[in-house]
């Protein structure tokens, strides 16, 4: 099994992918790290490729976590795509918490770039984060997962 959290910075996806993998036993994979897995960026993309192949049938799961719409392409067909989002304050907000509190100028602005822009990307499952606790969000999709 493989399930996509995917989304902007800050929409919690890292949150909802460590209950994910506490709950399943999963292997837990973000970004780019990928990239490790071979010299150059074509090998490391096709050994990826591989290894969430090799998971879709797998008894153990794996959660990728991606921020990047390139990331998006790698994903299988197959895989359980989730699309997490959050109103820009928020992502603001929670950015600015992670650079100890303030916000620089051009960070603000491109997160305001980047805000939507997944909002075309096709899932299975769409979680707004805004109202929702990761515990809930990661037992919303293990839900889906089951029916």
């Amino acid at each position: 099994m493989v399930i996509c959290l995917f989304g902007e910075n800050c929409t919690g996806k890292s949150s909802i992918a460590t209950t994910l993998k506490t709950r399943l036993g999963a292997e837990l994979l973000s970004g780019k790290v990928y990239l490790r897995l071979a010299k150059n960026e074509a090998e490391a993309r096709r050994v990826f490729t591989a290894l969430l192949l090799d998971h879709l049938s797998s008894v153990k799961p794996l959660v990728y976590v991606a921020s990047e719409p390139e990331q998006i392409a790698l994903i299988p067909a197959g895989a359980f795509r989730v699309r997490v989002t959050a109103e820009l304050a928020r992502i603001r907000e929670r950015f600015a918490a992670r650079m100890g509190g303030t916000l620089p100028a051009p960070v603000a602005a491109m997160l305001e770039r980047k805000h939507g822009i997944f909002d075309d990307t096709a899932c299975d499952l769409h979680i707004h984060t805004e109202s929702i606790s990761a515990e809930a969000a990661a037992a919303q999709i293990l839900s889906r997962l089951t029916h």
